[in-house]
């Protein structure tokens, strides 16, 4: 009954919001990135010395002599565009369009495979090139749900800026955010964040706060510019203590006749007593100093630790899950437990010349991996890069860029990137290393020691910018050539391939304005794999996002609404599984995802500075052939429920 009078509700909105509030429409925005991703408006740096107080703030005030801070006033930029000596100053992201779509699942454009709540374990669908060609830990399952200190905004803000963000989703699953930043005079400023998550489970909760994830997560960061703006550092700390109680996913019936898929809350799973937790932290300096003529020297040190613990009671009915193999001689308990760390330091010149940003560094990068059952206790490695970068900005919409970097003596990657008005063209070469995860694993459950070469791979990606009045189109392709990858087999043990794999992915990316108040955004990929090593990449052929909504000012422009629906669909195809004792994804050929369209209403409007939202998630639950959809095996999708969260800035 509910779910019927949502559905007449927001039809019943849609249709006469048109004919109730005749306001101006709002323009219709560009859609440079991908699905539901919009460009924020840029400011070049302005230097404002002779304009500020003798606290070191300017003095913003109007004709009545009210401050006027506000989203215009407190910029943020990032370090990239620092580095490339392109610093451009971003105003605060006061818009609607995807706002409803918060937990990070949602925000990535349903890129990510994850067991179906926030927080769980998730890899991307498509193939990516890893960002690092040298040895990393390998332990990626929750890399969605840790800011990169490398990564994140730094302000320049002209009074005490606060932004606070709660998201009260069904089922409690809970986020806050709450971030912090003032300027200590007008060169320098310091700033913290916070985030948590409480995300009860969706599968066979026993008790109200049976929380399957619990995330604390903090960060602190300072940027300063002398006097005479020859030198800058940017600074931040990051840490994140991700914890996960496992389920398992929901018992077969072939294996448990009483057992049955979408009973939710009254699902019998595997796991009771199992936890995984990843506890990371990051330490990450940048600094630059200007030579003279356009010369520059900059340094980047990164420290990086990441702890990674699995635990399980196999006096329980949780031993029922696992391989009756006891490798570590741990009869009564698992614990798997590794420790990765690293220094990353680089040293470089930079500059530009007659319209040329140019850059050379060499960077050096030590660590290691331990764990308690190596043989040798720890696994450490030394590696030594030399790269650079070239771009030249030949017009305001006109570029051609080069980068690249070698790890001596096996390693490398190139990469060049041409833009135009209408034409953009990438193209990636690499050879990167295994995962130290892939290369040697001591758990109680699984053990393996390997010598795996290095993965080869080739990637073009296209894209044509098409723009009419009311229409935005981007057709795209992508090409992709993967030789010696390296997997988790059906075994769940690393294995790597002997053959190559190809992969052709045209896609379209569209923007529709209907009317003045309705707009229509798309995304579709389909994706054919072939070659010998065709069958190690699990990828639905087609993937799609559909979102048709209302977009209009209301009640004399104090209100801005959004208000549509949600369509994303992925085809049927076997799906990688998840093994938790080890927390990778592995694959199986006996569960088929089948295909199944999800549709979620939402409600999004913004008065003043304040962004709330509604999201009913599942609208078509009870309407379909089959009673629910599955995101991973024996891991179920959302069920129909409610989401509430608000968003809002404080500027004093």
């Amino acid at each position: 009954m509910i779910k019927r009078l949502v559905i007449f509700v927001g039809l019943a909105t849609l249709l006469s919001l048109q004919c109730l509030f005749a306001q101006r429409p709002i323009p219709m925005q560009q859609n440079t990135g991908g699905f539901g991703q919009t460009t924020r408006p840029a400011r070049e740096v302005v230097e404002q010395e002779d304009q500020e107080d003798t606290d070191g703030r300017r003095p913003l005030l109007d004709d009545s002599t009210r401050q006027v801070y506000g989203p215009k006033t407190t910029l943020y930029f990032f370090e990239k565009d620092l580095k490339r000596n392109r610093l451009q100053l971003y105003e605060q992201d006061t818009l609607l369009r995807n706002f409803h779509n918060y937990d990070p699942v949602a925000k990535q454009g349903w890129k990510y495979q994850d067991l179906g709540n926030i927080g769980s374990a998730a890899k991307p669908v498509f193939y990516e090139i890893p960002e690092v060609i040298g040895l990393n830990s390998g332990f990626h399952a929750y890399d969605l749900y840790f800011r990169d200190p490398a990564k994140r905004k730094f302000y320049d803000t002209k009074s005490p800026f606060t932004e606070m963000a709660a998201f009260f989703g069904g089922g409690h699953r809970n986020m806050l955010d709450i971030s912090f930043a003032r300027n200590v005079n007008s060169r320098w400023n310091i700033g913290i964040d916070y985030n948590t998550l409480r995300v009860r489970k969706a599968l066979n909760p026993i008790r109200r706060d049976d929380n399957m994830v619990e995330q604390n997560a903090y960060s602190l960061h300072t940027n300063y510019r002398s006097e005479n703006g020859k030198y800058w550092l940017l600074g931040s700390f990051s840490r994140m203590r991700h914890e996960v109680f496992e389920i398992g996913g929901i018992i077969p019936p072939e294996v448990d006749t009483t057992s049955l898929y979408f009973t939710y809350e009254d699902a019998k799973v595997w796991l009771q007593n199992s936890r995984a937790r990843d506890l990371r932290q990051d330490y990450h300096l940048y600094h630059e100093y200007k030579l003279g003529n356009g010369l520059q020297i900059y340094h980047t040190l990164d420290r990086k630790n990441q702890n990674i613990v699995f635990e399980t009671d196999l006096t329980s009915s949780d031993s029922l899950f696992f391989n009756p193999d006891r490798l570590n001689d741990q009869q009564d308990t698992t614990q798997n437990r590794s420790d990765f760390a690293e220094w990353r330091n680089e040293l470089g010149v930079k500059g530009s010349y007659k319209g040329f940003y140019y850059n050379a560094f060499t960077r050096f990068r030590n660590g290691r991996m331990i764990s308690p059952f190596f043989p040798d206790t720890r696994e450490a490695f030394n590696e030594v890069y030399i790269g650079g970068e070239l771009i030249g900005q030949l017009s305001e919409k006109w570029s051609i860029s080069a980068d690249g970097e070698y790890l001596i003596p096996d390693a490398f990657r190139i990469h060049g990137l041409f833009k135009s008005p209408w034409l953009e063209l990438e193209y990636t070469k690499a050879l990167y290393k295994p995962t130290s995860m892939q290369q040697i694993y001591f758990g109680n459950h699984y053990q393996w020691n390997n010598d795996f070469d290095n993965i080869g791979v080739d990637q073009i990606k296209g894209r044509v910018i098409l723009d009419f009045e009311k229409v935005s189109l981007r057709p795209n392709l992508t090409i992709n050539r993967v030789n010696n990858y390296v997997f988790f087999n059906e075994e769940r043990i690393a294995t790597q391939a002997s053959g190559e794999a190809f992969m052709l992915m045209p896609g379209l990316i569209a923007t529709v304005q209907i009317g003045k108040k309705f707009k229509l955004d798309a995304e579709v990929v389909y994706t054919e794999v072939t070659g010998g090593g065709a069958d190690n990449f699990r990828i639905p052929r087609l993937f799609g996002n559909t979102r048709f909504y209302f977009d209009s000012p209301m009640f004399d422009e104090n209100v801005y609404v959004q208000l549509g629906i949600d369509l994303r669909y992925r085809s049927s195809y076997f799906a990688e599984a998840y093994n938790p004792s080890f927390q990778q994804f592995h694959l199986q050929d006996g569960f088929n995802v089948f295909a199944y369209p999800v549709a979620d209403v939402f409600l999004d409007f913004r008065i003043n500075r304040t962004r709330v939202l509604f999201k009913y998630n599942h609208l078509n639950s009870g309407f379909m052939q089959q009673d629910g959809y599955f995101v991973t095996p024996d891991y179920t999708g959302y069920r129909s429920f409610l989401d509430l969260g608000i968003s809002w800035y404080l500027f004093d």
